[in-house]
């Protein structure tokens, strides 16, 4: 066991685009305030740590290679460990020095055989470096990314345990770090991309393998990062932000997969809804056009679907958040909004409102009681968005618009994690975790927020920085 001791100094929020110093493990980290003694568990959080291969500095956020980060709290008490997830990308990083896989938006150099048989094999350029979202399935722990290829861990020792075995039987190409499920059977979407390209829903039981439950046709698939669920749909929202498979077949090897895809604003936004039952394809919405990443619930209320998203004007965030630029100091572009679509299943017709009036992103419910069903509160990250990162923690009433704040100047807060007090009715009855980045002292921290009133109740400093990441979940 080590502990790390780190000068203060002051830095800016860059910081959480650099590599921590080492792997740690810290048995009882200094708590201000008091924990609520039902408070029993693990936050983990997968964020990007390596972002330079071989000298060279990988080319966006989301190449970074993952690391493991765990705050586990029991008896008022707090430790923490961080762990490399020992993926097959990063083996090949540490015994020749550059990239085996193509990552979001960084591809490793290859000879033109290694090209060409790509072709006939796509799935081996693909990247294990699952740094976008953890999950469970089952007994199960699993390091996800947008490709097909979950890294399972041990959540007590954060030590990998390899890939999953049934991961070759993802129908799909690509597919999402934002599986809906609480533990039990997760429901998956995954794209394949050929000569006939389908968008595709599965099932994935504990125990079991992948099982195909809805898919669709279509010529040039769209980039889907989340989708929604209610008790009856899959909802697939379709933004114009899509790929052509013919170029990904010609230039496969040669560019990373994110160049191949297109902004189309005049396609429009659409969203498909299946039916969970049956597969099929129930009806489809117009929309007007946009770009988003999450989704944040969806419900139904009589004939309308509620579908609630994070929504950005176009695509431009993603080369906003190339290392270039974040490194430069470079912000901007269209802030995402948090929307609300109606889609009317008898008349056919959709409609759509702005919630709330600040930035919002990297959402989050109390998923467990009230996800596919109305609910009330959302919690996120918002913040200057024009000059600055993310540094405001924000939870939302659906409702009405209204928001509470939270921040500290020269902190960046994570994604809020929700874990519901078992002892409460009430849907906000409970805390939200965050992991905060403190420039002042070059540290993190675990920040406790009562979920009730947006104030903090408890901090866990750890001995290092923890690195801007996007989501986690609390194991109890």
């Amino acid at each position: 066991m080590t502990t790390q001791t780190t000068a203060a100094t002051k830095h800016d929020f860059r910081l959480g685009f650099e590599e921590p110093t080492e792997e740690i493990e810290v048995a009882d980290l200094p708590v201000e305030g008091e924990l609520p003694g039902w408070l029993a568990g693990s936050l983990v959080r997968v964020t990007p740590a390596k972002f330079e291969v071989g000298g060279k500095q990988l080319a966006h956020w989301f190449d970074g290679q993952a690391m493991l980060h765990a705050f586990s709290v029991g008896e008022g008490r707090v430790s923490y460990a961080n762990r490399w997830l020992r993926t097959k990308q990063l083996e090949s990083i540490e015994r020749d020095g550059k990239l085996a896989y193509t990552e979001f938006a960084t591809d490793p150099c290859r000879s033109i055989f290694k090209r060409m048989s790509l072709m006939f094999n796509p799935r081996a350029a693909l990247t294990d470096n699952g740094v976008v979202n953890v999950v469970k399935l089952g007994d199960e722990h699993l390091a996800l990314t947008e490709t097909p290829l979950p890294v399972q861990f041990d959540p007590d020792t954060l030590a990998t345990v390899g890939r999953a075995d049934w991961a070759e039987d993802i129908p799909g190409l690509l597919t999402t770090a934002h599986p809906h499920g609480n533990g039990g059977e997760l429901v998956n979407y995954a794209a394949h991309i050929g000569p006939v390209s389908r968008y595709r829903f599965f099932t994935m039981p504990p125990g079991g393998r992948p099982r195909k439950a809805a898919e669709m046709k279509v010529r040039e698939p769209a980039y889907v990062h989340s989708f929604g669920l209610t008790e009856r749909f899959f909802i697939l929202g379709e933004f114009p932000y899509v790929v052509d498979p013919l170029d990904v077949a010609k230039t496969m090897g040669r560019k990373p997969f994110m160049e191949h895809f297109r902004w189309e604003p005049d396609r429009g936004t659409r969203f498909h809804l299946f039916d969970r039952g049956t597969g099929e394809l129930v009806r489809s919405f117009d929309a007007p056009a946009g770009f988003c990443f999450h989704h944040v619930n969806a419900y139904e209320d009589g004939s309308e679907v509620i579908v609630d998203a994070c929504v950005y004007d176009d695509p431009s965030v993603i080369q906003q958040l190339y290392l270039k630029r974040i490194l430069a100091g470079e912000r901007g572009g269209p802030p995402p909004t948090l929307r609300r679509y109606r889609l009317d299943l008898e008349t056919g017709s959709s409609s759509d409102e702005q919630l709330t009036e600040i930035p919002f992103e990297l959402p989050v419910i109390d998923y467990g009681r009230r996800n596919t069903r109305p609910y009330r509160y959302t919690y996120g990250v918002s913040g200057s968005y024009e000059d600055d990162w993310f540094n405001v923690l924000a939870k939302v009433d659906v409702n009405d618009g209204s928001y509470d704040l939270w921040s500290e100047a020269g902190c960046y807060p994570s994604e809020p994690v929700f874990v519901r007090d078992p002892g409460s009715d009430e849907e906000d009855g409970g805390v939200a975790l965050s992991v905060v980045l403190d420039t002042h002292s070059g540290r993190s921290f675990m920040l406790v927020l009562d979920a009730r009133t947006w104030q903090e109740i408890a901090r866990a400093e750890a001995p290092q920085h923890v690195p801007f990441g996007f989501h986690g979940q609390f194991f109890r």
